[in-house]
């Protein structure tokens, strides 16, 4: 059951006690309240102002185990602080470790200030959940697709749109690479894993993932230098730095370049790019 007035509480005194700079917002000259205005918050959760500011006064329908996860996200909970959340709604809180989706506090903070280099957040199955405003402008929005496609090794195998981010010659070695992780990830989760169920998926819908299953590669680690084909840029070539969360099993991936190269000039120039279409 719904605690209303203790989920009114546990929002506002969340929301009071984040800062704009903490979530990636810029602080104005004008700004009175001490905290975030319910209209951020909204935005960061991506649902209405009316909706969350109703929740806020203890009104409006019990929200959604997906809306209860948006707002965890959105104001930045740990997992004890969104688990309190999800009792407070009515709901049973998700299952915590590998193939959970709340992005830790932390390292959403450390994406939020990476406004000048592309860097996204994946799950250990290529699963975009977050990226930074030159990530997008580096290779779109990786977020926006749903089922087995959120996975970059099922794309790959199922999507050719997915392969012009790369040079041709580069192909034979990420099909190998992703058909060697997804074995790896398949094996340490088990049969009844999201794993297994995108390599029966790939199994079924892919000769090409076949081939390269049937060799049983396994280990195969990304190249030092990542190479990107840009459709206004051009080609660069990226330095990838890893950081992860093993609690979660995400990782943040930050994208750099030499400085003073042809790509680090390119790099510059997305960043003009991504400016020009942020809202």
């Amino acid at each position: 059951m719904i605690d209303r007035a203790g989920l009114a509480h546990f929002l506002r005194t969340r929301r009071e006690a984040l800062q704009p700079e903490d979530v990636g917002l810029f602080r104005g000259a004008r700004r009175r309240t001490s905290g975030l205005r319910r209209e951020e918050v909204a935005a960061l959760c991506h649902m209405s102002a009316d909706y969350y500011s109703r929740l806020e006064r203890e009104k409006g329908p019990q929200p959604s185990e997906q809306m209860v996860a948006a707002i965890a996200q959105g104001l930045h909970l740990s997992l004890a602080e969104r688990d309190h959340l999800f009792r407070l709604a009515g709901h049973r809180p998700p299952d915590r470790g590998a193939g959970g989706e709340h992005v830790s506090p932390g390292m959403l903070r450390i994406l939020d200030r990476l406004t000048d280099t592309p860097a996204e957040i994946v799950t250990e199955l290529g699963e975009t959940l977050r990226q930074s405003p030159q990530g997008v402008a580096l290779v779109g929005d990786l977020t926006r697709f749903t089922g087995p496609s959120r996975s970059i090794g099922y794309r790959w195998f199922t999507d050719p749109g997915a392969r012009a981010l790369h040079p041709p010659e580069d192909h034979e070695f990420y099909s190998r690479m992703y058909a060697s992780g997804l074995r790896a990830v398949a094996a340490q989760r088990g049969p009844d894993s999201s794993a297994a169920r995108y390599v029966e998926a790939l199994l079924a819908e892919s000769a090409e993932f076949r081939e390269y299953w049937d060799r049983h590669e396994i280990g195969i680690r990304p190249r030092e230098i990542k190479r990107y084909v840009h459709p206004e840029v051009g080609l660069l070539e990226l330095t990838c730095q890893v950081l992860t969360d093993t609690e979660a099993s995400h990782s943040l991936l930050v994208y750099t370049a030499v400085p003073g190269s042809e790509s680090a000039e390119k790099l510059r120039l997305l960043a003009v790019l991504a400016a020009a279409v942020a809202p």
